[in-house]
C-alpha cells in the first residue's frame, strides 16, 4: 500500500508495537522458548536411550553371538562398579560360550563392545599370525603423562621403537648378571619368616611375599637398597599398594574412555604424588650415578648405558638412545609389572604346596639336591637344574595367571579368519587366558594342582595357545625371564628352609579380589611355618 491508505493503516498499528507492549510480550515469548528447550531435552534424552539399545546389538548386528546386555551397563555393571572380579567375568563366559560351541562372542562395558575369542586358532592368528591388526593393548597412554608412555601401554611405531631399545636388556644372559642381586634379598625373606615362627605367630604370606618382590624390583629397576622386608612403612611398599588398589571412578574412565579424549582432559595414570615420588626417585638416582660413575649389575644401570650410548662398548645411534623420560616410565612399569605379579604368583604357589604337602616335600627334596651338588650355594645354574620347581612355577601360572586377561585393540578394520564377522578399527579385544588354562579340554580336571601337566612330554601334546601367562607373539612379556626367577628364587629360598601348611585364619575356598590389574587373593594368606 502507498499514500493516505498506508498513512492510516500505519497509525492503527503503531500503537501495536511500542517498547511497553514488546516488554509485555515478552514473558510470553520467554515461557515458550523453555517449553521448546524442554522438548528438545525429551527428544534428546529419547535419542540417548535409542542410540544405547542400538549400540548394544552392535554384535548381533555383525552375525557374532552376544551374552544379553544389562540396559546402560552391558554385561559388566558389577565388575565396572567394584563389585565384581573382571577377570571372572571373562572365564565365566568364556566357559558358556565354550559350552554352546561358539568361536567367539561379543559382551558390552555399558554400551562400548568388546570382542572375545575362544578358538585357539583366532586366538593365534590375532596374537601372532595377524600381529599389525592388533598391536596394542587399549590402555591410556598420552605424551601429556610420562608414566603412561612406557613400554606396556604404548602402541604403534613408538611402541615398536621403544621395544626394539629395551630388547637387550632382557636377555638370559643379563638375567644371570643380576642373579646375585636377587639371592641377596632372600636374608631378608628368610629372617621375616623365622621372626613369625620364633615367635609363634603364622605368616601372611602375601604381604611377605610383596615386600620380597617389592625390595628386588626396587633394587634392581631404581638401584636403591630398599628395606620393606623389615620396614612395612617404607615409600615403595605404600605406593606399590596405592596403585594396585584403584577406585571405582578410575577403574570406570579407565575401561570406557580412550586416551584422546582422556589425556586433554588431564587424566594420569597413576595418582599426582605417586607420580612425583618414582619422577623424583629415578631422577635422584640418574644424577648421583652419573655424577659418581657408579656402576651396577641391574636393569637401571642397563638403561642409563642406553640412555648415553654405551652399551658393553657398542655405541648406538642417537635415534636407539633412551631418554631420561623413557627411563622413568620403564622404571615405574617395571615396578608395577614386576613386585606384584611376582609375588602372587609366590602366594598362589605356596597356598597349594600347603595343600598339597607330597608336591612340596617332592619339591624340596629337588631344591636340596641340586643344592648340594653346589656346595649348599644357590647359583643361577643351580636354579636352571631345578625342573620339577619349573613345573610346580608353571602350574601356578597355569591355575592362577596374574595378567588373566590379553588386552588388544583393532588398530585396522580386520575380518575373523573363517568368519564373516568383521571387527572395526579401536574396537576392543580381550583373550581369556583364565578361562582358557582352567578349560578340561585341555587340562582335565583343572582345580587340581598337579604340575605333572608341565612334564616336557605333556608340554607337547597340548595344543598351541593353550598356555599364555606371560601372552605370545611380539607383545609377549618382556620380562617373563625377570619375573620368574625372581619367583624361583623366592620359593628355593623359604622351601629349602621352612615346611608350610595351612593355617585355620586363612579363609578357604579362596576368593579372588574384585578391583585389581592382575589376579589375586582376597583378604591374607596365612601359613604355618616349621623348620625342616
Amino acid at each position: 500500500m502507498d499514500g493516505e491508505p498506508w498513512r492510516v493503516l500505519r497509525a492503527k498499528f503503531t500503537t501495536t508495537f511500542t517498547s511497553r507492549r514488546m516488554k509485555m510480550m515478552f514473558d510470553t515469548l520467554v515461557a515458550k522458548t523453555e517449553d521448546l528447550e524442554r522438548i528438545v531435552e525429551v527428544f534428546a534424552v529419547i535419542a540417548l536411550l535409542y542410540y544405547v539399545r542400538y549400540r548394544q546389538t552392535y554384535w548381533k548386528r555383525r552375525g557374532l553371538y552376544q551374552f544379553k546386555p544389562e540396559y546402560f551397563f552391558g554385561n559388566a555393571r558389577k565388575e565396572l562398579f567394584g563389585l565384581g572380579s573382571i577377570f571372572l567375568l571373562f572365564r565365566d563366559t568364556y566357559e558358556k560360550a565354550r559350552a554352546l560351541k561358539e568361536k567367539h562372542f561379543g559382551i558390552y562395558f555399558f554400551w562400548d563392545p568388546l570382542y572375545v575369542p575362544t578358538d585357539l586358532n583366532i586366538i593365534k592368528h590375532i596374537l601372532i599370525k595377524d600381529f599389525p591388526h592388533f598391536h596394542g593393548h587399549g590402555w591410556f597412554s598420552h605424551p601429556k603423562d610420562r608414566l603412561s608412555m612406557n613400554l606396556f601401554a604404548m602402541e604403534g611405531e613408538p611402541w615398536r621403537v621403544l621395544r626394539a631399545k629395551l630388547t637387550s636388556t632382557f636377555t638370559s644372559g643379563r638375567m644371570k648378571m643380576m642373579f646375585d642381586t636377587l639371592v641377596a634379598k632372600t636374608e631378608g625373606l628368610e629372617r621375616m619368616v623365622e621372626g613369625f615362627m620364633v615367635r609363634g605367630n603364622p605368616v601372611d604370606i602375601k604381604e611377605t611375599a610383596s615386600r620380597f618382590t617389592t625390595d628386588i624390583i626396587a633394587s634392581c629397576a631404581f638401584g636403591i637398597e630398599n628395606d620393606a622386608l623389615g620396614d612395612d612403612r617404607n615409600d615403595f611398599r605404600r605406593q606399590g599398594r596405592k596403585m594396585f588398589k584403584p577406585n571405582v571412578i578410575y577403574m570406570l574412565l579407565f575401561n570406557t574412555l580412550p586416551s584422546w579424549i582422556l589425556g586433554p582432559l588431564g587424566f594420569k595414570f597413576a595418582p599426582k604424588d605417586l607420580d612425583k615420588f618414582f619422577s623424583e626417585t629415578v631422577l635422584d638416582t640418574i644424577e648421583y650415578r652419573e655424577k659418581y660413575d657408579v656402576r651396577r649389575k641391574d636393569f637401571m644401570d642397563l638403561l642409563l648405558q642406553l640412555k648415553n650410548g654405551s652399551d658393553d662398548g657398542k655405541h648406538p645411534p642417537e635415534s636407539q638412545r633412551l631418554t631420561v623420560d623413557e627411563i622413568i616410565a620403564q622404571c615405574f612399569v617395571f615396578f608395577l609389572a614386576g613386585f606384584e605379579t611376582s609375588s602372587t604368583t609366590i602366594t598362589f604357589a605356596l597356598l597349594e604346596l600347603a595343600f598339597s604337602q607330597d608336591i612340596q616335600e617332592k619339591l624340596r627334596n629337588e631344591i636340596l639336591d641340586v643344592l648340594e651338588r653346589y656346595d649348599g650355594l644357590l647359583s643361577y645354574d643351580a636354579m636352571m637344574e631345578m625342573t620339577y620347581l619349573d613345573m610346580v612355577v608353571g602350574e601356578t601360572l597355569r591355575k592362577y595367571p596374574p595378567g588373566a586377561n590379553l588386552p588388544r585393540v583393532c588398530s585396522k578394520t580386520y575380518r575373523v579368519p573363517g568368519t564373516d564377522v568383521v571387527i572395526e578399527k579401536g574396537t576392543k579385544v580381550q583373550i581369556p587366558v583364565w578361562g582358557i588354562q582352567m578349560d578340561p579340554e585341555y587340562y582335565p580336571d583343572p582345580e587340581t594342582f598337579d604340575p605333572e601337566r608341565f612334564t616336557a612330554d605333556n608340554k607337547a601334546k597340548r595344543p598351541e595357545m593353550t598356555f599364555l601367562p606371560f601372552g605370545e607373539g611380539p607383545r609377549m612379556c618382556i620380562g617373563l625371564r625377570f619375573g620368574t626367577m625372581q619367583v624361583k628364587v623366592g620359593l628355593i629360598s623359604l622351601l629349602k628352609k621352612f615346611k608350610f601348611t595351612l593355617n585355620e585364619k586363612t579363609r578357604t575356598p579362596i576368593e579372588m579380589e574384585k578391583v585389581n590389574f592382575v589376579l589375586a587373593v582376597e583378604g591374607d594368606v596365612w601359613l604355618n611355618a616349621s623348620r625342616v
